[in-house]
C-alpha cells in the first residue's frame, strides 16, 4: 500500500466570509505526479500554500510527510518541501546570482548572506542548474534573466535540498511556446525518474501536463471536481464541469489537449 505523502482531509480555508477552497480531501502518495488544474479562483495558489506549510487550513487537516500542520515546527518541515512559484520568485534580489538563488535552498533562506557553503553544495546547484538547461548561466543576475530562464532557476533551487515533495506552481505561466515546450521536456523526464519526489504541478493548461503524469485533480470555486488516475480523471465531461464551458479532452502520446466544443 502506497504511503501518503500528503493528505487533506475536509480541509476548508475561509477568508473574508468566503471560502477560498470548501471541504476538499485529496491524498497524494510516494510515487505519484499530480497536475492541479482549475480556473482563475478556483483555489489552486491556496491548495500549494498548505502543501508548501505556508498557510493552515481555518478548519480540516492537513499533513505533510507524516506531520499534521498545527502541531508540527513548519521551520523544520519546509526544507523536506520544494517549492517554485512566482511568489516565492518576487521575494529573490534581482541581484543574486543564479547559483546561489540554488544553493540557498540548502538553509531556507532568499539572499545569500553569510551562510557557509562547502563545494558538495555549489557542485550540486550547478548540476541542477544545467539538468535544467541554464549551467551556463550560473554567475548572472537573477534580474537580468528572462521569464523561461527564471523559472528553470525556481525549479533548479526546489530540487536542491532533495525533497519528499515537490511544488511547481505554473512553472509555464508566462512562456512562450519554445520556453513551455522545452521546460515540458524537462519536466517529463523528471517525471519518469523513479529519484524524482513525488511532485503536485499546478496550471491552467491541460497542455502544460508533462508526459508520465500519474494523477490529477480538478478544482472550481473552491471546491474539488474530480480527483484520480489521469486516465480516468482528464475527461470530457470533467473539464466542463471544471471550466463551464463545453470541452473535449484529447490525449496523444502522453500530452493532453483541450478545445471548445463546436456549437455550430
Amino acid at each position: 500500500m502506497a504511503v501518503a505523502a500528503a493528505s487533506l482531509t475536509d480541509v476548508v480555508v475561509r477568508r473574508s466570509g468566503r471560502n477560498i477552497l470548501d471541504s476538499v480531501s485529496l491524498e497524494i502518495s510516494e510515487g505519484e505526479r499530480w497536475a492541479v488544474l482549475g480556473p482563475n479562483g478556483a483555489g489552486k495558489s491556496t491548495l500549494m500554500r498548505l502543501l508548501s506549510a505556508r498557510m493552515h487550513p481555518t478548519s480540516g487537516t492537513v499533513e505533510i510527510i507524516g506531520e499534521q500542520l498545527g502541531k508540527v515546527d513548519i521551520f523544520e518541515l519546509r526544507p523536506m518541501i520544494g517549492l517554485a512559484s512566482q511568489e516565492l520568485a518576487e521575494t529573490i534580489p534581482v541581484q543574486e546570482t543564479a547559483e546561489n538563488v540554488v544553493v540557498t535552498a540548502g538553509y531556507g533562506v532568499i539572499g545569500r548572506w553569510r551562510e557557509n557553503y562547502d563545494e558538495l553544495d555549489l557542485d550540486r546547484a550547478r548540476t541542477l542548474l544545467a539538468a535544467f538547461g541554464v549551467g551556463d548561466l550560473s554567475g548572472r543576475m537573477f534580474g537580468t534573466l528572462s521569464t523561461g530562464e527564471r523559472k528553470r532557476v525556481l525549479a533548479a533551487r526546489a530540487l536542491m535540498t532533495d525533497p519528499e515533495l515537490l511544488l511547481l506552481d505554473e512553472p509555464a505561466a508566462g512562456l512562450d511556446l519554445g520556453g513551455r515546450e522545452s521546460l515540458v521536456r524537462t519536466l517529463g523526464r523528471l517525471a519518469k525518474d523513479p529519484a524524482t519526489p513525488v511532485t503536485v504541478l499546478v496550471t491552467h493548461h491541460v497542455e502544460e501536463i508533462p508526459p508520465g503524469y500519474t494523477h490529477v485533480a480538478l478544482l472550481r470555486e473552491g471546491g474539488l471536481v474530480a480527483a484520480g488516475p489521469i486516465a480516468e480523471t482528464l475527461t470530457s465531461q470533467n473539464l466542463t464541469r471544471t471550466f463551464g464551458l463545453p470541452l473535449v479532452a484529447e490525449q496523444r502520446g502522453g500530452r493532453y489537449t483541450a478545445r471548445s466544443l463546436s456549437l455550430d
